[in-house]
């Protein structure tokens, strides 16, 4: 059985692959919101690494603002905390079923930035 920092990588491992995917669709047309999802379970992935690394719980949510909060109970962070996910939450689910919203690429760039910055706040949290 796997213990809990290689549960934690695996966890980070996902998270970059979604942000590859998202670089992938960036530099091409499209399409932005696909983009946009992968950027949100990016940072979903990350957040849930740090909560694997400390035994705790994995709850079944996509809400970031959620898993932001538990994971700076367990271990306040400043960078980590004042990072607005609020936004970004709607891609997991609401986008993907919202026919009016379509994400221009200045969009998802800015999503892809949001998820590189918690990955690496992540990466920095691990050691």
């Amino acid at each position: 059985m796997k213990d809990k920092r290689d549960l934690a990588l695996g966890w980070l491992e996902k998270a970059r692959s979604d942000i590859y995917a998202a670089e992938i669709i960036l530099s091409g047309e499209g399409p932005f919101d696909t983009a946009c999802f992968h950027t949100q379970q990016a940072i979903e992935k990350s957040l849930k690494s740090l909560l694997a690394l400390w035994g705790n719980p994995i709850p079944r949510t996509h809400n970031l603002d959620e898993l932001q909060r538990l994971c700076v109970v367990i271990q306040p962070y400043q960078e980590l905390e004042k990072l607005d996910l609020t936004e970004v939450t709607d891609y997991a689910v609401q986008l993907r079923y919202d026919i009016e919203f379509w994400p221009d690429k200045e969009i998802a760039e800015s999503s892809l930035a949001l998820s590189k910055q918690v990955l690496e706040i992540v990466q920095k949290m691990l050691g």
